[in-house]
């Protein structure tokens, strides 16, 4: 049975916050609702979010304390994870929104388990993916816990249709808040990336240009010039950019900055959601799309054929898995344990070059495990592969077309 307001008086609830509208107004009336109320918020990276701290300072008014997870680390971990396995969703874009929700979970629960905690509670929408995650986190995570949806309780949305009716009840208690003026969107961000959706994007016929990239420029507004961007990888992991050794974080950082000034990682999608809505996101994730772009050209090098197809199946099962709120489950852990068998065979240095939106391939070098031969590939006469030795091949792929073309399996229209 879902939890209602009325079963949380007394209990002592970790609310999952941001330091918005909606978080102010949740924390609120689970006070006056008697309620003990403990604020969580996960720093992940936010891009635009100058000071974590203003979340607390923005939640104190409502009466609660904050606690603010530093998951940094965490969530740069996630993002070389995620890039490993080429894990983009629908449209083939990288879904920093299901990452961040992974990470997010997992790192406040001990901190909601440490304070007494035995409700989760969380302000996602109830038609959109983050109810499932955050749902979904906390039930293989935490088992014992509950988890309760404001925005899912027919009792408050009744009392608050509306962004009004959260400033005229705050007002009631002397907090100051101002719905403003209409967005044209809404974002959430982190270091892996920021989504854009709802509002103006609702229509089709809104263009995605409407957005302002956070994390870079527009392709048209990128230098008219070609950067080299260069990394080395080391079992599929960026261990240095640009000559400079990198941790996880500090790797994310950089290539966010880099990418982003030349315009990279711009994307648009018609996704599938969760509960079977389609639902439209612009994202930005320059970072991402930099160094999956660079370790892609690497697995180009060390996969044959069937490796690769391989590789492409299970890439597909982990960003499904991650959009669905799964990724801690078997068959994602399964799947990457999989990945890092080919993933261990990723070691070198790429170069690519950064120009508009467009990442170009320059060089590929210390790649000990590549499969590639100049010689066997080239068109002109070299010690490689002997063309004579072709014959054979072909001539026993023929047994096969020619009984299929006799027996008048194969048609010609």
């Amino acid at each position: 049975m879902a939890l209602t307001l009325a079963d949380l008086k007394g209990k002592t609830a970790g609310v999952c916050v941001s330091g918005g509208l909606d978080s102010r107004t949740i924390s609120k009336v689970l006070v006056e609702a008697g309620v003990n109320v403990i604020a969580f918020s996960a720093d992940v990276g936010q891009p635009d979010e100058k000071d974590i701290n203003d979340i607390r300072k923005r939640m104190a008014p409502c009466g609660v304390d904050t606690v603010i997870v530093d998951l940094k680390e965490e969530m740069a971990k996630a993002c070389f994870e995620a890039i490993e396995a080429q894990a983009m969703y629908d449209g083939g874009y990288w879904n920093s929104t299901g990452i961040a929700r992974a990470v997010t979970v997992r790192g406040l629960i001990p901190e909601m388990k440490k304070r007494k905690c035995t409700v989760l509670i969380h302000g996602a929408t109830g038609r959109g993916n983050d109810q499932m995650r955050f749902e979904r986190y906390t039930n293989v995570l935490a088992p014992s816990m509950r988890v309760y949806s404001p925005w899912r309780d027919a009792e408050l949305l009744k009392r608050f249709p509306g962004r009004t009716q959260m400033v005229e009840f705050l007002a009631k208690y002397g907090i100051k808040a101002f719905v403003g003026t209409k967005k044209k969107y809404s974002t959430d961000s982190n270091l892996a990336g920021l989504s854009h959706e709802a509002e103006d994007l609702e229509s089709m016929e809104t263009s995605m240009l409407i957005v302002k990239p956070t994390m870079g420029v527009w392709p048209q507004e990128a230098p008219d010039k070609v950067e080299k961007f260069t990394v080395r990888f080391e079992k599929a992991r960026a261990v240095q950019i640009n000559g400079k050794d990198v941790t996880p974080l500090e790797a994310m950082l950089l290539a966010n900055k880099i990418g982003g000034r030349n315009g990279i990682g711009m994307k648009h999608a018609l996704e599938n959601r969760i509960i079977g809505t389609k639902s439209r996101g612009v994202y930005e994730a320059p970072g991402m799309e930099v160094l999956a772009t660079a370790l892609r050209y690497l697995y180009q090098a060390t996969m044959d054929r069937r490796a690769t197809l391989l590789f492409m199946q299970l890439s597909k099962l982990v960003a499904d898995q991650i959009y669905d709120g799964r990724y801690y489950d078997p068959a994602t852990q399964a799947a990457r344990a999989a990945i890092g068998v080919f993933a261990k065979h990723a070691t070198g240095t790429v170069e690519v070059g950064l120009y508009k939106g467009n990442i170009f391939f320059n060089a590929l070098s210390g790649c000990k495990a590549t499969i590639y031969n100049e010689a066997d590939s080239s068109m002109e006469a070299s010690n490689g592969l002997n063309p004579v030795s072709s014959q054979g091949f072909a001539e026993i792929q023929s047994v096969e077309a020619l009984m299929l073309a006799k027996a008048g399996q194969i048609v010609s229209k």
